[in-house]
């Protein structure tokens, strides 16, 4: 075996949870490093005893002039790329992303998960609830974490560029954490309304900071698979949320105005703990480092996702970025007129993302659906049934999701999202015209219909697309206050849609609200038709520049 040693600032690359050194496990596998390698990104592979959440670990032989070696014990592990001065993020740009990579992914979108499940779980307990609201306090109660959301977005917009992205998401998990339990345990309506808005602020705040997160160190030709994991998480989120609903709700009937409820709301807190903990490891982004002139602790970062480079390496690749953009005239820590133009595109894509209507089925989809399913029967069973068939759009939401995890990459971000508005449009007039003009069987099947293909339209053009342009955008120095700015916009648009939904469900009727969900699902195909472009395998440099381009034109 080859011997050496690795750069005398590297240090040992931190492991994610489910690591098992060979020591533990006995294996004694171990592999002394090679000579650094040639700049080309490693190819993929899967090794025996490989599974996602492992990464390998370098660890000091305890010899003299021996170095590093590579623990395997169960995961797989290669010689980190000695990357040339020039090209630090090219190369990070162009990596082939490791198990690393999307564990460490995995773990930045838990809040995505938490986003769903918290926001979904509403929909499942409101029946049931113990106490009598009208309609405006009904629609906080399910909306109220959307206005939490926005004031969390913009507070963790300029916190973020100034104390970094893995602060700000470690800090999130602790507020969905106390969300959920202050929910459990509320003793009268105005502490849940509390312990909701409470939950919005950390939805806010994750929404606004996951994706940038993500597109500061992921390739370019897999930032939209690994971008489109926010949502998919948020599907997988809302899905389990009905799933936990149904196991609660159906052997306990009896106990659904007591502790059903209270159950459904607490176990939120399970996977906010879970990511608080582990969150703690997570590296830092390392373009945000560089932007911050921290180029000792960009080199631990760099170090985490296996590039292999000094600090000085990092130092002059981040002055030569900042010549760039001198040369071009455009200060990099300025709100320049493209940064502006992109932001606008940003926030009336959200709005349209919400105000189409996909939170309908997902928010009041039991309470849609019972009154068609009830006919005279036990109201506790159609509420349940209710409940089932909402989680049954839950599946098609997260199949639908791998379907665009699958193509964003491959069609691109704008075809995705022009062929999903205009389906989007379609479906919700199949519903609308199944509530105006049939009745029994033929209703539900029709509604049904409309709204799973509504959902499978929205979530392979539409749902991740926001999240994966809300990340990629914009550029580093700003890109925490902008992408917050932008979630904000989305959360706005969630909050007045979904408080007005009752009332609007008690003026004109579900049909009439389906018609409107579809003209504006066809405003947002113009939309998106002239002002989204394609930046599929672009890093996020180069569409910083389309966007200038656009302005200065």
């Amino acid at each position: 075996m080859h011997r050496t040693a690795l750069h005398r600032r590297r240090p040992p690359p931190a492991r994610l949870p489910g690591h098992r050194d060979h020591q533990a496990c006995g294996s004694g596998r171990s592999l002394r490093l090679p000579p650094p390698a040639t700049s080309r990104p490693r190819p993929p592979g899967r090794y025996p005893g490989h599974f996602a959440a492992n990464a390998f670990r370098a660890v000091r032989t305890g010899q003299p002039g021996r170095g590093y070696r590579i623990d395997l014990g169960g995961a797989f592990g290669m010689a980190p790329q000695q990357e040339s001065a020039a090209g630090v993020l090219d190369h990070l740009d162009t990596r082939v992303p490791t198990s690393f990579y999307w564990s460490l992914t995995l773990l930045a979108t838990v809040g995505g998960f938490l986003f769903g499940y918290d926001t979904a779980n509403i929909g499942s307990v409101v029946n049931f609830l113990p106490w009598n609201l009208g309609s405006l306090a009904l629609g906080y109660l399910v909306a109220g974490a959307s206005i939490g959301a926005a004031v969390g977005a913009l507070a963790a917009g300029p916190t973020s560029d100034r104390l970094g992205r893995k602060s700000l998401l470690v800090v999130d998990a602790a507020i969905y954490a106390l969300g959920a339990l202050l929910s459990a345990f509320a003793w009268d309506a105005w502490v849940l309304l509390v312990a909701r808005t409470l939950i919005g602020l950390a939805i806010g705040a994750d929404s606004a900071i996951a994706t940038a997160y993500i597109a500061e160190y992921a390739p370019k030709a897999r930032r939209g698979a690994l971008g489109i994991l926010q949502q998919w998480m948020i599907t997988v989120g809302i899905l389990i949320s009905y799933l936990i609903a149904l196991a609660v709700l159906i052997p306990l009937p009896q106990h659904v105005h007591s502790f059903d409820w209270r159950l459904l709301l607490g176990l939120g807190a399970v996977p906010a703990v879970f990511a608080l903990v582990l969150r703690t490891r997570m590296p830092e982004s390392p373009r945000w480092l560089m932007r911050q002139g921290r180029y000792d602790d960009a080199h631990d970062a760099l170090a985490k996702l296996d590039i292999d480079v000094s600090a000085e390496q990092i130092e002059r690749s981040a002055r030569e970025v900042d010549e760039r953009e001198s040369q071009a005239g455009r200060p990099a820590r300025n709100w320049t007129r493209g940064v502006k133009r992109a932001l606008i595109v940003v926030c009336v894509f959200f709005a349209f993302q919400q105000i189409t209507g996909i939170n309908l089925p997902f928010y009041y989809g039991p309470k849609l659906l019972q009154p068609y399913l009830q006919n005279g029967g036990d109201k506790v069973q159609a509420a349940v049934a209710a409940v089932a068939i909402t989680a049954g759009m839950s599946v098609v939401n997260v199949v639908a999701t791998y379907f665009a995890f699958k193509f964003i990459d491959r069609v691109g971000r704008r075809k995705l999202a022009l062929g999903g508005y205009a389906v989007m449009a379609v479906a919700m007039l199949i519903g609308a015209a199944g509530v105006a003009f049939t009745g029994g069987l033929t209703r539900i099947i029709l509604i049904m219909i409309g709204l799973n293909v509504f959902i499978a339209a929205f979530a392979i053009g539409v749902g991740g697309t926001g999240w994966l342009i809300q990340g990629e955008y914009f550029p580093t120095a700003v890109r925490g206050r902008a992408a917050a700015l932008g979630a904000a916009a989305d959360w706005i648009a969630n909050f007045a849609l979904i408080l007005l939904v009752p009332t609007m469900l008690n003026g004109f009727g579900l049909a009439w609200l389906m018609v409107l969900f579809a003209v504006l699902s066809a405003v947002a195909l113009l939309f998106v038709n002239s002002y989204i472009p394609e930046t599929k395998e672009l890093s996020v440099e180069e569409i910083t520049e389309i966007f200038e381009r656009q302005a200065a034109s």
